[in-house]
C-alpha cells in the first residue's frame, strides 16, 4: 500500500512540530511542510496553489496565530480574523484539492466560561465565552463547524480534537504571549537567579525569551538587594484548577484519531456535534503546579 503524502500544517508550532515527530517516528517519508515564509496560509491563492501543486491526501491543520491572556486581550481583530483565514483557506482548499482526510486541532477555550468541570464536548456553544479569548475561540469555534459543514455537503472525513493546557518541547516563554506553566517556570527561574544576584544571565534570558515586566523586574531587584532565598509572588489565590497534558501525548492522539476508521470515529461523535476532547481526565491546582515547578527550577 502507498504511503499516503500527509501536510502538517503549522509544523513549527508547538503541537505541529510535536505531530511531525510523530509522524516520523512511525516511519512517514511523505511528509510535507512550509513555513511562513514559504507559504502565507491567509493568502486563498498561495494556499489554492499549494494544494493543487504538493497533492497531499491527509492533512494536520496545527497552523494557528496563539497566544496568553494579554495577547488575545490585546489584539483580538488579528486573532480572529488570521485564524478564520487560515482554516477557511486549508479546509476550503483542501475540498477542492480532493483530499478526504483532514484533522483540525481547536482549543479548549471554545467552551463557555462557565462550562460544568470535567468539560464535555456536548457543552459546546451553550453559555457565554471567556471575554478575554472570546476572539480566538470564535474561531476555533468556527474551523470545527467548517469540518463539520464540509463533511454534511460534501462527504469528506475532516475530523476535530479539542486539547487541554499544553506543555512541552516547543513551548513559548515570551510573558506577554506565554500560557501558564511557561510563564511560571521562567518567572521562577528568574527569581532564582536573582538571588543568586546574577543578573548577567537574567540579560542573557531576556535577549533569549523576551522582555520582563516593570512589576516582576521590581520583584527581582527586591529578591536581590535583599539576600533573600528564592521568592516570587504570583497573581490569584491558586487554587483553581486545570487539566495539562504533555504536547507530545496529544500529537500521538491527534494521528490516532487521523487513523482511526470511520465507523469507530463516528461511534463516538454525532455529525454536528463532532470533535473530541483530548486530555489527561486529571486537575492539578494552580497553587500545587507552582510548588512543583519551583521544586524543578
Amino acid at each position: 500500500m502507498t504511503e499516503p503524502r500527509i501536510y502538517v500544517a503549522g509544523h513549527r508550532g508547538m503541537v505541529g512540530s510535536a505531530i511531525v515527530r510523530i509522524l516520523q517516528g512511525q516511519g512517514r517519508a511523505h511528509l510535507i511542510t512550509r513555513s511562513h515564509a514559504e507559504l502565507d496560509l491567509t493568502d486563498q491563492a498561495a494556499v489554492r496553489h499549494f494544494f493543487a501543486s504538493e497533492k497531499p491526501e491527509q492533512v494536520y491543520l496545527a497552523a494557528a496565530r496563539v497566544g496568553g491572556i494579554h495577547a488575545n486581550n490585546t489584539y483580538p481583530a488579528e486573532f480572529i480574523y488570521q485564524n478564520l483565514m487560515i482554516e477557511a483557506n486549508i479546509i476550503h482548499q483542501a475540498w477542492c484539492a480532493g483530499v478526504h482526510k483532514l484533522l483540525f486541532l481547536g482549543s479548549s477555550c471554545i467552551y463557555p466560561k462557565l462550562a460544568a468541570q470535567p468539560m464535555a464536548e456536548d457543552a459546546l456553544l451553550t453559555g457565554t465565552l471567556e471575554p478575554t479569548n472570546e476572539a480566538y475561540a470564535v474561531a476555533k469555534i468556527a474551523g470545527i463547524k467548517l469540518c463539520e459543514s464540509y463533511n454534511r455537503q460534501y462527504g469528506t472525513d475532516y475530523r476535530s480534537v479539542m486539547p487541554t493546557n499544553l506543555y512541552g518541547p516547543g513551548d513559548n516563554y515570551d510573558l506577554q504571549n506565554s500560557h501558564v506553566i511557561p510563564a511560571m517556570i521562567r518567572k521562577l527561574h528568574l527569581a532564582k537567579l536573582a538571588a543568586a544576584h546574577d543578573w548577567p544571565a537574567i540579560e542573557r534570558d531576556e535577549a533569549r525569551n523576551g522582555p520582563i515586566p516593570g512589576d516582576l523586574r521590581q520583584q527581582l531587584y527586591d529578591t536581590s538587594n535583599a539576600g533573600l532565598a528564592p521568592c516570587l509572588t504570583l497573581w490569584g489565590t491558586g487554587t483553581p484548577k486545570r487539566e495539562f497534558l504533555y504536547v507530545d501525548d496529544m500529537a500521538a492522539a491527534s494521528v490516532h484519531v487521523m487513523n482511526l476508521d470511520k465507523a469507530s470515529y463516528d461511534a463516538h461523535t454525532q455529525p454536528m456535534l463532532s470533535h473530541i476532547n483530548v486530555g489527561t481526565g486529571e486537575d492539578l491546582s494552580i497553587r500545587d503546579l507552582a510548588e512543583s515547578v519551583a521544586r524543578g527550577v
